[in-house]
């Protein structure tokens, strides 16, 4: 397929190029600063701002599906509405380019822990983390009212980390994937498989859904 990808520079967004490369799909990716990426086969980098409506719109018109692992930066003090910003830009730029897969990498903040309670509401849930996490769940319930697009938002479980490729991954919905009473996690590598998986294979149309190893 031919894939426009926003965000590729980023710890997720890193593995999904490479992971789309490796299977020989052709990547475009968006980019504000194209020399922060090298030159690979099946890659190309087009001088894009993921905040921009219109930009969006021309880099990723004529492609198959659109990616987006848009996040502006968690030590930005802003990122909430910068994050919105974007977000926002993302999917009506998708929208006006014709393409219709959108594929949105979320976070794991707006996994439900308890009926009614999700897990950014939590009291233990890091400060750090936390703007980000309530603009991801904004971003979330943004793409459930879209009707244009067949989209599908994907939240990581709780844990997430540098590790191996193995391939394997356990599918859920709405609520965090647990190892006993312990939260699930998975290698960053694992993630895009289960991305790319989703971009080749559609089970979660107009879904959000999670993953754990």
């Amino acid at each position: 397929m031919n894939i426009a990808l926003i965000g590729a520079t980023g710890f997720v967004g890193t593995a999904v190029l490479t992971e789309l490369l490796q299977r020989g799909h052709r990547v475009t990716v968006l980019a504000r600063n194209p020399a922060k990426l090298s030159a690979r086969e099946g890659l190309s980098v087009v001088a894009a701002d993921a905040q921009d409506t219109a930009q969006v719109a021309k880099a990723v018109a004529g492609h198959d599906a659109v990616v987006s692992a848009y996040n502006p930066g968690w030590g930005r003090p802003d990122i909430y509405d910068e994050f919105l910003k974007g977000t926002r830009a993302i999917y009506a730029g998708t929208r006006q380019s014709g393409v219709r897969r959108l594929l949105v990498v979320g976070g794991a903040g707006s996994l439900f822990v308890a009926p009614g309670v999700q897990l950014v509401d939590t009291p233990g849930f890091p400060a750090d983390y936390k703007q980000g996490a309530l603009a991801a769940r904004e971003a979330l319930n943004l793409i459930r009212s879209e009707s244009t697009l067949a989209w599908t938002f994907l939240s990581p479980p709780i844990l997430l980390a540098p590790g191996e490729r193995t391939g394997q991954y356990r599918l859920g919905v709405d609520a965090p994937l647990m190892n006993g009473d312990q939260p699930g996690g998975i290698s960053v590598a694992d993630l895009a498989v289960a991305i790319v998986d989703e971009l080749e294979t559609p089970r979660h149309v107009q879904q959000r859904f999670t993953v754990a190893s």
